[in-house]
């Protein structure tokens, strides 16, 4: 129960910081697809861990999908030639806590025996 609620959290702000990365000001702000897709994904999660808290396995399921669609926005970073090195460790650190995420939940998806 502890661990389950610990990957809730992890994703919860990782969801914020979707959020954030997305809306931060400066001159480095992604696209507007790119950072409207990262603002629905972080709001979708903050919604779904919400329901996941209180024992819903589809918003579990939901909190999953969301964080690795997420996680695999941040791949291309590793691969483009002119992304500094603050974005590559920032997506190590967004696809490691995602793994860390699924990790944390996946007993939670499991059925459960049928009572008879």
């Amino acid at each position: 129960m502890r661990t389950f609620r610990i990957g809730l959290v992890i994703a919860a702000l990782l969801g914020v910081a979707d959020i954030a990365a997305a809306i931060a000001g400066g001159g480095d702000t992604p696209p507007l697809p790119v950072a409207a897709a990262a603002v629905a994904l972080g709001l979708i999660t903050l919604v779904a861990v919400g329901y996941g808290w209180r024992g819903r396995r589809s918003a579990v399921a939901t909190v999953v999908v969301t964080r690795v669609l997420s996680a695999l926005g941040a791949v291309p970073a590793f691969f483009a030639d002119d992304v500094p090195a603050a974005f590559v460790a920032s997506a190590a650190v967004l696809v490691v806590l995602t793994a860390v995420v699924a990790a944390l939940l996946a007993p939670r998806l499991r059925r459960r025996p049928a009572t008879v």
